[in-house]
């Protein structure tokens, strides 16, 4: 006869077995779940730490990457000025980014790069502009910026109060100008600050001038620029003119620097920055940029034929007169240079910025240097 109750011990001792090993499984896995994370989380901070680590042996090495670029565009652009049959500086030069001048071929800039170029256990890469292809901000007059005005599109109502307000801000002193505005006036903001009363030392000091907005300064449709280095005082931009933003095709930052000899290399300058030259127009600067960038029509190719001086410009449809008066305001030579390295070790990169100032092959001094 069946034995019921014998059966049903044996089984609930081996289901009470059961339970107790499957809660130990349980258990087990848990258990290797919690240690998993945590020997993932541990990894990864020593990942995280390591590469920090990396990071700190690199800075000094991408410090020096970032000065020998520098020194590297020192050489580069003293020995363009040394090509005895090129007395110009152009957009199809080794300097710019251009395959090389009518020069180029015999000199020491025939094999020359600027991109990715090796050095110790990183690389770096260099990119030259000139100043000279602006207008220099500190040096420009009422008629140069109520041109600058119009031709970024600013209401006719506003040019002369913004040019007002520009001028008061460079001049020495604090005597208001018709439709300016000095001392008084900022003071009333909040926060207060006192106009500068100086030559700009950086072009983005324009946004702290009365009506000067991040539109008209940056052109283009309004979007995020990286902030000006006086703006962590203020929290942030500032934008004094107040209403909606406004779309202008190009801006202040476009047209000025605040850095160079004064006048405009008519081989580098863009055909916005040509029109600020007086009795330059759209069609003129058109011509100019024709003339200079040779029959493919393309600035910065082999085929270029930049000016040799800026008496040239008469063939431009200027008569001799015009191109006398605005000869004091032109060149074909760069003084002033802006040098960004991008320098790279391991994947771990920085920027880094120099102004050069050039007054002959062994003269190139290194006005300032920064990084980013």
């Amino acid at each position: 006869m069946f034995n019921y109750w014998r059966f049903s011990g044996a089984w609930s001792l081996r289901f009470g077995a059961s339970r107790r090993h499957g809660i130990a499984l349980v258990i087990v896995m848990i258990t290797i779940a919690v240690l998993s994370i945590l020997a993932a989380g541990f990894a990864y901070s020593m990942k995280v730490e390591t590469k920090l680590a990396q990071n700190s042996n690199s800075e000094q090495e991408l410090y020096w990457i970032g000065r020998s670029g520098v020194e590297y565009a020192r050489y580069i652009l003293g020995a363009q000025m040394g090509i005895a049959n090129e007395p110009y500086d152009s957009l199809n030069q080794k300097w710019a980014g251009g395959p090389g001048g009518m020069g180029t071929t015999n000199s020491v800039l025939s094999d020359i790069e600027l991109d990715n170029i090796p050095l110790g256990n990183g690389t770096f890469s260099v990119k030259i502009i000139d100043l000279e292809r602006k207008v220099n901000i500190n040096v420009a007059g009422e008629e140069a910026l109520e041109q600058a005005f119009r031709l970024i599109g600013v209401d006719s109502g506003e040019i002369s109060s913004l040019a007002g307000a520009i001028l008061d801000w460079i001049d020495p002193n604090d005597v208001s100008n018709v439709n300016g505005a000095e001392t008084d006036y900022y003071q009333g903001l909040n926060p207060p600050y006192s106009a500068k009363n100086a030559p700009l030392d950086d072009l983005t000091e324009l946004l702290l001038v009365r009506g000067i907005t991040q539109e008209i300064y940056w052109g283009g449709v309004a979007e995020r620029h990286p902030p000006a280095r006086f703006q962590s005082k203020f929290g942030g931009s500032l934008n004094f003119a107040g209403g909606p933003p406004v779309v202008y095709p190009v801006g202040l930052h476009d047209l000025f620097t605040a850095l160079s000899v004064g006048r405009i290399n008519i081989n580098t300058a863009d055909s916005i920055v040509l029109q600020m030259i007086p009795f330059v127009d759209e069609s003129i600067a058109s011509e100019i940029i024709r003339m200079r960038s040779g029959p493919d029509g393309a600035d910065g190719t082999d085929d270029d034929t930049p000016f040799q001086n800026p008496g040239e410009l008469i063939n431009v449809g200027l008569n001799n007169q015009i191109v006398g008066q605005i000869g004091r305001l032109c060149s074909v030579r760069s003084a002033t240079f802006e040098v960004t390295v991008d320098a790279d070790v391991a994947g771990y990169k920085r920027q880094f910025v120099a102004i050069l100032g050039r007054t002959s092959p062994q003269d190139i001094q290194i006005l300032s240097f920064y990084w980013k």
